[in-house]
C-alpha cells in the first residue's frame, strides 16, 4: 500500500485547520491523541469532531485511570509534536485505539508527522496498519 502525503502552505495542526486545508468536513479528520495509563503510552485515534471518553478508554485498558499526555510526554513517547502525530511508527511502542466511528467513512485524513502534513487512508486501512483495536470511545 502506498501512501501520499500531502503537504500545505498553512498548518494542518488542529482537525479544523486540516479540514480546512483539505476542503473536507472536520469528522473526516483522524486526531491521533496521545494518553498515558499508569506509565504506558497509549495513541487514541478518533474523529476530528469527537471527544474521547477517558472513562471509557481507561475501561478498555482494564486500568483504573487514564490521563492526555503532556505536549513533552507526546514528543518524547512517539518522536512527534502535538499537531503531528502520526497513527503509527511512533518512536515508542505504543498500544492504539482507534474510535468505532471511523469505521463509518470511506476515506479519513491522518497526520503525518509534521504540522502541515496529511495523508488520507480507509479507515479499514487504518485500523491494519496501526494494529488498532476498535472500540467506541468517543462521544
Amino acid at each position: 500500500m502506498t501512501i501520499d502525503v500531502k503537504r500545505f502552505a498553512r498548518t494542518t495542526r488542529t482537525a479544523e485547520d486540516a479540514a480546512r486545508e483539505i476542503g473536507t468536513d472536520v469528522a473526516r479528520i483522524v486526531k491521533s491523541l496521545v494518553f498515558i495509563a499508569e506509565s504506558d503510552p497509549v495513541i487514541v485515534l478518533c474523529s476530528g469532531q469527537g471527544r474521547v471518553d477517558e472513562t471509557l478508554l481507561a475501561a478498555a485498558l482494564g486500568t483504573p485511570t487514564v490521563r492526555r499526555a503532556t505536549a513533552d510526554e507526546a514528543k518524547t513517547l512517539t518522536g512527534y509534536a502535538i499537531g503531528g502525530v502520526p497513527p503509527f511508527a511512533h518512536a515508542t511502542a505504543c498500544r492504539v485505539f482507534a474510535d468505532r466511528a471511523l469505521l463509518s467513512f470511506d476515506e479519513v485524513w491522518a497526520a503525518a508527522g509534521l504540522p502541515d502534513a496529511v495523508f488520507a487512508i480507509a479507515p479499514r486501512d487504518l485500523v491494519r496498519i496501526s494494529e488498532a483495536t476498535v472500540v467506541s470511545l468517543a462521544g
